[in-house]
């Protein structure tokens, strides 16, 4: 899974989910790789996969579940680059409400995904590279009082 003390993070074009069409399309996270890598982490987690809502704007990412014995685990995956992160419901928009990986998200990284820690979700944009974010982004976390890199890359703004 990636560093957890990493906060050297760098928020690339398309982190926000929100663009110019003059400045291009967005690139787009493999959908079929995550639902390969959502089945998988099911089988090790001997549970099964829950609904899969795939992302429509404006919201950023797309919403699984792995459901186990014990709970069901929230997988939230990037519209736009290859990340995952957890939650403990399902949301149009997430902050800080993020929950540390369960044991089977190695899956992801071995699919090639980037498992966010709750940590880096949490840790602030004023300590990372935002140095490729355009005004109408930063106008946009400005707007809706963004403050994290969960808030930043796993939302609904329009």
């Amino acid at each position: 899974m990636a560093d957890k003390g990493n906060t050297s993070f760098i928020l690339p074009r398309g982190a926000t989910g929100y663009f110019r069409p003059e400045e291009g399309p967005l690139p787009d996270a493999d959908l079929r790789a995550f639902r390969t890598a959502l089945y998988a982490a099911a089988r090790v987690a001997e549970g099964q996969v829950g609904e899969i809502e795939v992302q429509e704007y404006p919201r950023t990412f797309h919403t699984a579940s792995v459901i186990d014995r014990t709970n069901e685990s929230v997988v939230l995956c990037h519209a736009h680059h290859p990340w995952i992160a957890f939650a403990r419901e399902r949301r149009n928009w997430y902050a800080e409400e993020f929950l540390p990986p369960p044991s089977w998200a190695t899956v992801f990284d071995e699919a090639g995904f980037v498992v966010l820690s709750s940590e880096q979700l949490a840790t602030p944009l004023s300590s990372m590279d935002t140095s490729v974010l355009s005004k109408g982004e930063w106008r946009h976390i400005r707007t809706y009082g963004t403050t994290t890199l969960g808030g930043a890359c796993f939302n609904a703004w329009a």
